[in-house]
């Protein structure tokens, strides 16, 4: 009897509390977050202990799971504190830490036994043999390698029992599963302790090894030269990963944006879920794959899960031309007898410009804003100010959390 497939855990990034709530209410099933220590996006609006309790009582209500990233390769003076932050994660309700160190592991069990430890994808997770090291250790979940293929994840399930979760969208590192040192050593920000400068994606002139000559050789291309490398989709495949046996489907960006985080986690919420309805008559839509574009900030590859990435999967030369959509409004309400939306202001929009509402089950459509109000019911041409409540005669109905974009 052919064993039947589970439906894989959608995971998103939340860099911080609106975030949380924008990637749950479009249809993550988990949101991964940072606190104030131990994780690698320093800059991210990372949690304090009040804003990850809120947060764990908004996903609690749609039965969703909050996970805290503590993923730094820790020096000595990083230990300091780290018994007493995972006593304090899990007395807060979260459902699991994403961690590589050993140190931080064993003193999360030390301190919250009952705290759920991932293996980050730091730890550089590439072999099945790896996998079951983990498992042995008591791991119930690892976070794969970038550089792994389809092929290989297929192996490490069929070996090995354990929950397996990998990247499907989002930028990717040109380092080996991110563990970098240019950003140490150009700006003496370690990238292991969450102060990543981002040194790959500077442009960079590229001289000729051994020749004393000051004269660029990129000076003679359209485009200086980068480290940097496209960034990841699997929205066409995304039913190899489901039948290689993924158990949670990963979406990169903490520092992204509520329109980055609203759009990508729509779509794949939409492919999880008709993929599921009927697996032997799926069809990719191809509106999916346009959605995933208005949300695109560089091209788009599927790195190494079929292939080893060529110069193909870099990003050299002319940029490829990319659509820009801003965030311009979020639905507050919705009268049915006026027709008219309650819209908070996010970037300015006015009469005249066409916009496109969306919401949660991939629910769209475009119009030209011909009627606009600001809050006390006056005409106005333009939301210019930020955050103002506006007034708009819509041609469908609006939900509250439903969002505005308009292309840039």
């Amino acid at each position: 009897m052919e064993q039947q497939l589970k439906k894989p855990e959608l995971l998103a990034p939340a860099g911080n509390l609106e975030k949380l709530k924008f990637a749950i209410h479009y249809g993550a099933d988990a949101v991964y977050i940072g606190g104030q220590q131990f994780g690698l996006r320093s800059k991210a609006g990372n949690f304090t202990f009040e804003e990850m309790k809120e947060g764990v009582d908004f996903a609690n209500q749609y039965g969703a799971k909050v996970y805290v990233a503590t993923n730094i390769i820790a020096h000595n003076e990083n230990l300091v504190g780290a018994q007493a932050y995972f006593k304090k994660l899990y007395e807060v309700g979260i459902s699991a830490v994403i961690a590589a160190d050993p140190a931080l592991i064993q003193a999360c069990r030390q301190a919250a036994p009952d705290l759920e430890v991932h293996i980050s994808t730091q730890a550089s997770i590439a072999n099945w043999k790896t996998v079951e090291f983990w498992k042995n250790e008591g791991i119930p979940r690892v976070v794969l390698a970038r550089e792994v293929s389809v092929q290989e994840i297929k192996e490490m399930k069929e070996k090995v029992d354990i929950e397996i979760e990998a990247f499907v969208h989002g930028a990717m590192c040109i380092s080996y599963s991110g563990r970098c040192v240019l950003s140490n050593h150009m700006t003496a920000r370690d990238a292991n302790r969450g102060g990543c400068a981002q040194s790959c994606r500077w442009k960079y002139d590229l001289f000729e090894d051994g020749i004393d000559d000051d004269a660029a050789i990129s000076e003679q291309a359209d485009e200086d030269y980068t480290m940097s490398a496209q960034d990841l989709s699997m929205v066409e495949h995304l039913p190899d990963l489901i039948e290689a046996g993924v158990d949670s489907l990963k979406i990169e960006g903490r520092m992204k944006s509520i329109h980055y985080v609203a759009t990508v986690v729509n779509v794949y919420r939409k492919i999880i879920d008709s993929y599921f309805d009927s697996p032997d008559q799926f069809e990719l839509n191809p509106e999916w794959v346009d959605e995933i574009w208005k949300a695109a900030q560089r091209s788009l590859s599927t790195a190494f899960y079929y292939n080893e990435p060529t110069h193909r999967d870099q990003l050299y030369g002319k940029p490829e031309r990319i659509p820009k959509f801003d965030f311009a409004g979020l639905v507050l309400d919705y009268d049915e007898q006026t027709q008219i939306a309650t819209i908070q202001q996010r970037n300015n929009f006015g009469v005249g410009d066409e916009v496109e509402f969306f919401g949660p089950n991939f629910y769209h459509f475009k119009q030209t804003i011909t009627e606009l109000w600001n809050e006390k019911g006056e005409p106005i041409d333009r939301a210019k100010h930020a955050m103002m409540i506006t007034k708009i005669k819509v041609d469908q109905p609006l939900n509250y959390y439903d969002m505005m974009r308009k292309q840039k």
